[in-house]
């Protein structure tokens, strides 16, 4: 009997994210893709940093991420580094998502791209901003950690 290996591999982080929102939920997605973003993936070619999910007509779409691509495959074809890309999503994970946009003011980002056996994924997440305030608590606690780890290594 064959025993397939599940790894999930990071393509890319979108650091950001937890810098200017609180992140409350995490959902898995699909991802249409074509193939030479696919190759420019697999050579890690690719920033969330500027990237934003919106919902609109009843689908969740992906912009603003840019997948550069590779100069040995897009010689026959035009790539768009920074085209629209549909998102894949069980529609009662959509309808969570456009109720808590529509009612509760969240926002969508997306939060890393990785391997998922074989298939792309990206993790999105159903955030609230942080305000000027919180993002210097978060960061005092971020430092505070830091300087407690290194008295106990002492």
């Amino acid at each position: 009997m064959k025993q397939t290996q599940k790894t999930n591999t990071t393509i890319a982080v979108n650091r950001k994210a937890h810098h200017e929102y609180f992140i409350e939920d995490r959902i898995e997605a699909g991802l249409v893709l074509e193939g030479w973003e696919v190759k420019s993936l697999r050579a890690g070619r690719v920033q969330l940093d500027q990237g934003y999910v919106l919902l609109k007509s009843g689908s969740a779409w992906l912009f603003g991420a840019l997948i550069t691509p590779l100069q040995t495959v897009s010689t026959h074809i035009n790539p768009e580094p920074q085209r629209s890309r549909k998102l894949l999503l069980h529609q009662r994970e959509l309808n969570k998502l456009i109720g808590s946009v529509e009612r509760r003011g969240y926002t969508v980002v997306p939060l890393s791209l990785y391997w998922k056996n074989n298939r792309v994924k990206l993790e999105i997440g159903l955030a609230k901003g942080k305000k000027l305030h919180d993002k210097r608590a978060s960061e005092k606690e971020r430092d505070w950690e830091r300087q407690k780890q290194r008295l106990l290594k002492r």
